[in-house]
């Protein structure tokens, strides 16, 4: 009987840690690092390049180039940001065009078309958001095979489809940031949900794993209740709130915003459901999207980085590759106003950590 009890206490813990091990809806499938929950930071192992290289592309060192930006959709705010700041890094460098023209939503099938057509068009580099990592892949390499530089930034693709990718923030930095600001407003045994976009989105798969991993490390009394998808849309992203608000009540202690429509479009939904103070609302999106409600005291901390930054960063990225200044195996890139950049995880440019906009900060940030 001893024994029987013994090996039933050992099924029964399997199972358990399988059922934990369990991904969060919107979360992939790829290893996760997250930080120490004392907020010290651990030492990344250095990997070889794992990007891709353009077949027999022209020598334009130091000469004009034209750049086609492609973002996952235009006319929301975080991608005019960006495009900003290509134009800023454009400006400054002297030799560089770049215009930015995508979908209006955000369909990976539209995102696709464009770069095709621009790839026919003929352009020395493309730049690019995936709105899918693995669809977008087979165009990127036939820009690649055309002999067209391909960056990525903010939402990547497979590496083998793309040279370099400027990432934002580390993901788990991010992951880690999110979950630490929403425990600090609905304590660490609370629970929540997520409106991210899709559960394709590359970024925000890769952000949900990471802060699923922190939160069993650092929080594990936190529970997670569910994600919903959201596109890019807002007024899905309000009724998607909406309806987490009804559906859990009371139980609902906070709701993460995956996006920069998300999560203004979740704080309008807590507003009008006057959940403020009962619901808490922790995203990612632009300080101006979100001031009516830092100021109104609906929202205490907006996670970020600047975009515009991103943008900036990615053009001066693209140029160096150009130049011969960034090829496999660089450690760093010099940006220019943002100095140096540094190479992490093979192929991937750092622009930095993530940044806590509260009400006493996000007053003074503008985009």
């Amino acid at each position: 009987m001893l024994r029987l009890s013994i090996s039933a206490v050992a099924l029964i813990a399997a199972a358990s840690s399988a059922m934990a091990a369990d991904r969060w809806d919107g979360a992939d499938d790829l290893a996760t690092n997250p930080l120490a929950c004392d907020g010290s930071m651990g030492e990344m192992a250095a990997k070889p390049y794992d990007g891709a290289s353009p077949t027999g592309a022209m020598d334009m060192s130091g000469k004009d180039i034209t750049l086609i930006d492609v973002p996952k959709l235009v006319g929301i705010g975080y991608f005019a940001a960006t495009t900003e700041g290509m134009r800023q890094a454009a400006e400054e460098l002297g030799n560089v065009k770049v215009s930015t023209d995508g979908p209006t939503e955000a369909n990976i099938d539209d995102q696709i078309t464009f770069i095709d057509n621009y790839i026919t068009q003929g352009v020395n580099g493309i730049l690019f958001a995936a709105n899918d990592p693995v669809a977008i892949a087979p165009v990127l390499k036939k820009a690649l095979s055309k002999g067209i530089h391909v960056v990525g930034y903010d939402a990547n693709a497979e590496p083998d489809a793309r040279e370099w990718f400027v990432n934002q923030a580390e993901f788990n930095g991010i992951g880690k940031s999110l979950i630490d600001s929403m425990a600090a407003e609905i304590g660490s045994d609370g629970k929540f949900a997520i409106v991210t976009s899709t559960f394709t989105t590359p970024n925000q798969a890769r952000w949900i794993a990471e802060m699923q991993a922190y939160q069993e490390k650092c929080h594990p009394d936190m529970k997670w209740l569910e994600t919903v998808e959201a596109q890019e849309d807002n007024i899905l992203s309000f009724n998607q709130a909406n309806t987490l608000l009804n559906k859990h009540g009371d139980d609902l202690d906070g709701l993460f915003g995956m996006t920069s429509v998300a999560t203004p479009a979740s704080a309008e939904a807590v507003t009008q459901a006057g959940a403020c103070g009962k619901t808490a609302i922790v995203g990612l999106a632009t300080p101006n999207a979100m001031k009516p409600f830092v100021a109104s005291g609906c929202v205490k901390s907006v996670v970020l980085w600047n975009p515009v930054d991103l943008g900036y960063a990615a053009v001066y990225a693209t140029r160096a590759v150009v130049d011969g200044k960034l090829a496999p195996g660089g450690t760093s890139l010099e940006a220019g106003r943002l100095g140096k950049l540094q190479v992490v995880n093979g192929s991937e440019i750092l622009l930095g950590a993530p940044f806590v906009f509260n009400k006493d900060n996000i007053n003074d940030f503008d985009f």
